[in-house]
């Protein structure tokens, strides 16, 4: 095949994976430490109501011991992603009940909570997917988290395919480096890195 035409599509773990998965529990325990506090908020009042300070206060302790025991679900992710929706939903929903008891503020954070998990969720859902890093004559083709970033071959010092992992070194003295998840032969290997040498 004619250089000019050659594509590589190499299927990879998302780069921001080990990042996100590092941050799922803090995540987690952050929603629950803030579903707590609206617990205590919720009984804390003139009048106060014991249903949705039970409510806030369990959900406040599931979202602090979910990440404890999220690896025993057969389906991690889709667990994980449940798990970010409700806490959206609550939040976004829950902020309407404290703007109606005068408590704008705690209805404020709540709100923002409600689009912060609804991101993280989106964004978690995302990287799980299977994602494909593409490499032709115009450059390296990464996944993002919204759209995906074309690197040039001018913005790189070297990419290299080795032992499962691809290496990408840029000018900037910047190094990726992301897991290759389907097996590559040797052959292959060796003819993707002349490629990759032969456009640096």
């Amino acid at each position: 095949m004619n250089d000019n035409m050659k594509q590589y599509k190499i299927r990879i773990l998302h780069p921001n994976t080990v990042t996100r998965l590092r941050l799922q529990p803090v995540m987690h325990g952050l929603a629950g430490i803030l579903f707590l506090m609206n617990g205590i908020g919720a009984y804390n009042g003139p009048t106060p109501n014991w249903g949705m300070a039970i409510f806030f206060i369990l959900l406040g302790m599931g979202s602090l011991v979910f990440p404890f025991i999220m690896k025993r679900f057969r389906n991690v992710q889709a667990a994980n992603s449940l798990a970010r929706l409700i806490q959206a939903f609550v939040s976004l929903t829950g902020s309407l009940y404290f703007l109606t008891h005068m408590q704008p503020l705690i209805s404020g954070l709540l709100f923002l909570t409600g689009l912060a998990s609804a991101y993280i969720g989106w964004a978690e859902y995302k990287i799980f997917l299977p994602c494909f890093v593409k490499i032709d004559m115009m450059g390296v083709l990464l996944p993002g988290t919204f759209s995906d970033k074309l690197i040039g071959w001018n913005q790189l010092n070297n990419v290299i395919l080795r032992n499962d992992l691809l290496t990408i070194d840029f000018k900037n003295n910047k190094v990726l480096q992301v897991e290759v998840i389907d097996e590559v032969g040797a052959v292959t290997a060796e003819e993707m890195n002349a490629f990759f040498k032969s456009r640096i």
